[in-house]
């Protein structure tokens, strides 16, 4: 454990926006606490069991209620905890202030420069963690390659998104990586719900709130067919739109077709679409070739962890001027009079322009990021390699989301088990 007088010097080095804002934020955690019934109980466990005592446990999520909620529980679990943001625009500085106030140690304001972002993973380096949260890999990466030395004492790390499970299994295949890590973006009931059904109803939500346009009637241009983009187009769908869904994989692209959707090259699909939603994981993926065909007036979005799907250079080169017409909305005018309408500053639209997935559906994320996080601290001599969740923990979150919402399934007979382990039947 730490002595109080650490504990006061971190609680006034963090660095935020403005204390005075907790009583904000601590409203936003009180409402999502009473929509994430499956990481209530494994808090109240937590509470109980100490499974980080004596542990330093940094966070490097979007922070939100939902996040600041995981946080907490984290440490009722016995952790001393730093939090600092996997994005510059998703940050809500109520929420960050009211974790200061209960004695998180935080790093992060909304609207961070690049200089600053960098700056604040700096300090979250600085708190020593023995454990790691971390939201597309910038902290795991910052580590390895900036501050080695401190891999010594991480035990280990969970990592959230696509984006950050590729990075990792980079470093593992190149044979660099220093700390065990789990892939909880992998696990079933990760992916099948929150990358679906959360990044589905967040993204649509961030663009509507945003934007103010209806989109029943208009053409939606959904660029990757992964579970994201299948959220995406789901819901798109259920709003009334016609969707047209661009891939690279054929499997992908034949799944796409057989849901229902119109599939096509971009290029193609460029002059078609109302509304363009990325969703690859990969860079310049909307580009010049793309924006010198595109429809006039079309509204940009990206929904995936970087800004970097749409080129951002490529509109500036084009644009004869650039404004600010709305909140989170800026408007390029390309020398032909056509305007496209860029959402976000190209940055995850769902967080930048909106509150993020679901309470209900982050719950199941979040107990996965829990009780991984306690599977790595009780297994403090694991190698240095990409872990998938546990099968055993993978079920159990899947258990308590259908007890918290008194729902019962069927067992198999004894029977039947055997029968289905048999050969000679």
């Amino acid at each position: 454990m730490f002595y109080e007088k650490e504990r006061i010097d971190l609680f006034m080095e963090s660095q935020i926006r403005d204390i005075k804002l907790a009583p904000l934020g601590k409203a936003k955690l009180d409402w999502v606490k009473n929509h994430m019934p499956v990481l209530n109980t494994i808090r109240q466990r937590f509470i109980k069991d100490k499974p980080f005592l004596g542990k330093r446990v940094v966070v490097c999520l979007h922070l939100e209620a939902k996040t600041g909620y995981l946080a907490q529980a984290i440490q009722d679990g016995g952790a001393e905890v730093a939090v600092a943001a996997s994005n510059p625009l998703s940050t809500q500085d109520d929420v960050v202030a009211a974790l200061v106030s209960e004695g998180i140690t935080a790093f992060a304001w909304h609207g961070a420069t690049d200089e600053e972002y960098f700056a604040h993973l700096d300090a979250l380096a600085a708190f020593n963690p023995n454990l790691i949260i971390d939201d597309g890999g910038d902290f795991v990466a910052l580590l390895h390659k900036k501050y080695p030395e401190k891999l010594a004492k991480v035990v280990g790390g969970c990592e959230e998104t696509t984006t950050g499970v590729i990075r990792l299994r980079s470093l593992e295949r190149e044979g660099v990586l220093k700390i065990p890590m789990v892939a909880v973006n992998d696990a079933l009931s990760k992916y099948l719900f929150d990358n679906r059904y959360g990044t589905g109803q967040s993204v649509w939500d961030g663009i509507m709130r945003t934007t103010n346009l209806v989109v029943a009637g208009k053409t939606v241009v959904v660029i990757g067919y992964g579970w994201c983009g299948k959220g995406v187009a789901l819901r798109a769908k259920g709003l009334g739109a016609n969707v047209i869904v661009c891939e690279i994989n054929p499997i992908k692209a034949t799944e796409a077709l057989m849901d229902g959707f119109r599939v096509m090259p971009l290029i193609e699909a460029a002059s078609l679409g109302d509304f363009f939603i990325t969703v690859t994981g990969n860079k310049n993926v909307i580009r010049k070739e793309h924006l010198e065909a595109i429809k006039d007036k079309a509204v940009l979005a990206n929904a995936g962890h970087f800004d970097v799907e749409i080129s951002k250079p490529d509109l500036r080169e084009m644009a004869v001027s650039v404004k600010r017409v709305k909140p989170n909305i800026e408007e390029y005018v390309f020398s032909d009079g056509r305007k496209v309408f860029l959402l976000a500053e190209g940055r995850l639209v769902n967080l930048a322009a909106g509150d993020g997935h679901p309470a209900e559906i982050m719950d199941m994320t979040f107990a996965l990021q829990a009780l991984s996080l306690e599977f790595l601290a009780k297994n403090d001599k694991l190698e240095p390699k990409v872990y998938n969740v546990s099968q055993e923990i993978d079920e159990e979150v899947a258990k308590l989301k259908l007890a918290s919402l008194g729902i019962k399934i069927d067992c198999l007979t004894e029977e039947q088990k055997a029968y289905l382990a048999a050969w000679n039947i």
